[in-house]
Parts: structure tokens; sequence; C-alpha cells
């Protein structure tokens, strides 16, 4: 009823993680589908693409992902592909956690990142010897995918530019 990582996963280096999966569970949390408004976000996530929405009745930029927009409430949105490229605005390390599916990964980033197409996400700044050390507000950071188990999506990290 639990899943692990390979023996073979290298922290410092998410690019060689490959979860192992017990009793079809993933190693983080999953959404909930059917999710209509999140949906195609979830389904580009599948092809390591990180999808944002425009208003085409305003210039307002969406995100998280919804059906209106959150300036005029128009439901003419736009999906487009974020070019991976931010900004670490802030971030915090969790020393420990008892959840099941981070217990096992010692310390991790927990970050908002400005991508330069003018949204802000919350997610994982990855790649790093020691994130108390190497993470700094106003560092250029670049997307990294996390696979989360074969044919299902992918989370959005970033790692050091």
């Amino acid at each position: 009823w639990w899943t692990t990582w390979s023996s073979s996963c290298d922290f410092t280096n998410y690019s060689s993680c490959r979860l192992i999966r017990r009793n079809n569970m993933t190693m983080r949390p999953q959404p909930r589908f059917p999710e209509p408004d999140t949906q195609p976000f979830w389904d580009a996530t599948k092809e390591k693409k990180l999808m944002y929405q425009t208003c085409d009745d305003c210039p307002e930029v969406i995100f998280y992902p919804r059906a209106h927009c959150t300036q005029c409430g128009s439901l003419n949105n736009t999906w487009n592909q974020s070019k991976g490229l931010g900004t670490v605005y802030t971030f915090s390390v969790v020393m420990q956690s008892r959840h099941p599916a981070f217990k096992d990964i010692g310390p991790y980033a927990v970050a908002y990142v400005d991508l330069d197409e003018g949204f802000r996400i919350m997610t994982n700044v990855v790649n790093v010897k020691n994130p108390i050390e190497d993470i700094k507000i106003g560092m250029k950071v670049k997307l990294s995918w996390l696979d989360q188990g074969e044919g299902e999506i992918s989370l959005p990290m970033f790692e050091p530019a």
C-alpha cells in the first residue's frame, strides 16, 4: 500500500529518479479526475508542457487554470505554453515531513516562482545540493519535470538556470 523510489535515485538530480509503485499509488498526491477546469493543464504535463491561460477579452494572464478570467470574468480564454523560465519569488525549506509521500526525500524547497510570462506557480526547486544554502530569492530558474509513473502526469519543478 505504499510507494518508494528506485534504489538508483539521486535526489540532487530528479531526472535519475523513477517511482516504484505499490498497489497503484503514486509518490506524490494527485489531482482527482475528471477536473474540467484543469484537465488540459494536467494532460499537457504528460508531454512535459507547462500551460497557462490568457484572456481573449482583456490582457489578463490566468494561472492556476480555471474556466473564467480573474480580471473581467470572461469565459473566452486561450491556452499557451510557457517557456519555463522564471525567478524565485520566495521559498521555504521543509526539513522533515511525516507525510508518506515526502518522508524519505530529506530537506526540500517549496517555492513560488514568477514565470517570465507573468504568472506565479507554487512548486519545488530541485537539483541543488543544499536547499538551505543554494536557493536564493531572485534566483533564475528553469523548468524540469518529475514523472509520476509511466503515461501519467508529470509535476513541474524548477532548477537553477
